[in-house]
């Protein structure tokens, strides 16, 4: 078995990679995956060797990836616009023997200290005018030099071997590189496309998502090549060039992240006919707002489908593709993955309680690379993994996510969860968006503190907020001091940054 399989039973002729215009059939991109592969063997590229690929959503990244795992070594996607000091941090987690470096990561890769790179044997860049950037006393290759290498059928691997490190979002401590074996991915696009509905054959999937996300990687990209889909790549988000893409590529699949669909959602001059072919709409990676997924249905009839996942489970946890649709659920548990929901103990809450949201099943991850105690702490002997997530499930298995555990608020002895908060904060017609954070008090442990973005012209101050909360949930929930802000932080894929507020 190996990953790389997953183009093989295709038509040459057919369509897999659209991008910068250029259109890549299945045959192609098997000719040029297993060119590139041959030249992965000449740098010294062995089983177990890793392979960075600081690019973008492109047909560098697709062939690439492929060639490196169809390689038997470990692929690890890497943000090309990574500052510096990020950048070289991962790499020397990872020490990867060969870097492909786009264009736009050329000045973070160039202030890279490559001592620290013990066993780097090799550069590949995409564009041939960065050779001189990056030269050095490593040998240097361009992308198109790659394909001239012999061809290289896939290699049988174990289905535990590795295939990708994925590094973490961070947003609950330092990023850590989650191994995910071939089983893994693998596993997850089959559980996937056990649903009624899901990417098949003849899709058309817009590519936005970023290959260097797990949600980009093995749903869009995995996915639609285990199916036969066509997946537009596309490097940069812009909500009017979007809906061009979808009109004229006839785009049947859009996964995007929430910000993303609240961006669509605001959209004015816009009808439903920009979605006429869009026959399917998810949506993951944070929470989605409850306003903008109807307004995209009074507006344009977009039923979006929320689901849930994360690195570690590769990454589809849940999902409501193929379900009814329920408004603030998330879906239910995709087959072949158990879900439980614990109290503190571990023990199984009735239904309806809220508790930790732990996941089993062969997609979940073999662990952070190189950390065992960083693995022991979200990875049970029993094979559960333990989220951090705060959710419940209601009488028929759908999953509610509530928050995640470390953003957990304790005042005087009592729980408060931020979402339920921002959610209550959101429902006055003046905010746009709501933080909620817990901060140090003398008497209560810790008092609840809000930052709230307002619509524009509109006008809230603090009272006038914290009133509308005392309404609306008990004293001890409410915010004590309210901030109306410019912005509030996020990550790259929508998800709040509490730490920053």
């Amino acid at each position: 078995m190996n990953l790389a399989s997953i183009v093989d039973k295709h038509e040459a002729s057919r369509p897999a990679i659209i991008s910068r215009g250029r259109t890549t059939t299945y045959g192609e991109l098997r000719d040029q995956i297993e060119a590139f592969r041959g030249s992965l063997a000449e740098l010294g590229v062995e089983r177990g060797d890793r392979v960075a690929l600081m690019c973008g959503n492109g047909r560098w990244f697709a062939v690439a990836y492929l060639a490196v795992v169809g390689a038997g070594a470990i692929a690890v996607p890497l943000n090309p616009l990574s500052p510096t000091p990020e950048l070289e941090a991962e790499l020397a987690i990872v020490d990867p023997k060969v870097i492909l470096v786009e264009a736009s990561g050329v000045p973070s890769f160039s202030g890279v200290d490559r001592g620290r790179l013990a066993t780097l044997a090799g550069i590949v860049v995409t564009d041939a005018s960065s050779v001189g950037a990056v030269q050095g006393s490593t040998s240097v290759r361009t992308f198109d030099e790659m394909l001239t290498g012999p061809a290289r059928h896939w290699v049988d691997v174990n289905g535990h071997d590795p295939a990708a490190l994925i590094f973490t979002s961070g947003t609950a401590g330092s990023p850590k590189a989650a191994t995910l074996t071939h089983l893994n991915l693998l596993e997850n696009i089959c559980q996937n496309f056990s649903t009624s509905d899901h990417i098949k054959d003849g899709d058309v999937v817009f590519g936005v998502l970023p290959m260097y996300h797990i949600f980009g990687l093995n749903v869009v990209l995995g996915m639609s090549l285990m199916a036969g889909a066509c997946v537009v790549l596309v490097q940069r988000f812009d909500p009017v060039t979007a809906l061009e893409t979808f009109v004229d590529r006839k785009v049947t699949i859009v996964p995007g992240a929430p910000p993303i669909w609240v961006a669509m959602s605001l959209m004015d001059g816009v009808d439903a006919s920009a979605f006429a072919t869009v026959r399917l709409a998810l949506t993951g990676a944070a929470r989605m707002p409850v306003d903008a997924t109807e307004r995209l249905r009074t507006k344009f009839g977009v039923d979006l489908r929320e689901g849930y996942g994360l690195t570690e489970a590769a990454p589809v946890v849940t999902s409501s593709v193929g379900v009814q649709n329920r408004p603030g659920s998330v879906g239910r548990a995709v087959e072949g993955v158990d879900v439980r929901i614990v109290d503190e103990s571990g023990n199984d809450v009735p239904v309806g309680d809220s508790g930790e949201v732990w996941v089993k099943g062969p997609n979940v991850f073999a662990g952070y690379w190189n950390d065992p105690e960083a693995t022991a702490r979200v990875l049970d002997r029993d094979g559960w993994l333990h989220t951090g997530d705060i959710g419940l499930v209601d009488d028929d298995g759908y999953l509610y996510l509530v928050d995640r555990a470390k953003d957990l608020i304790i005042v005087s002895g009592f729980n408060v969860y931020p979402a339920e908060v921002e959610e209550v904060l959101m429902r006055h017609p003046a905010v746009f968006e709501a933080g909620v954070v817990g901060v140090s008090h003398p008497h209560t442990g810790e008092a609840v503190r809000a930052f709230v973005v307002l619509k524009p012209g509109a006008e809230a101050d603090e009272d006038t907020l914290i009133d509308h909360c005392h309404d609306h949930i008990a004293r001890y929930k409410c915010p004590s001091k309210v901030l109306v802000v410019d912005e509030l932080p996020h990550n790259r894929f929508g998800k709040l940054l509490r730490r920053a507020l």
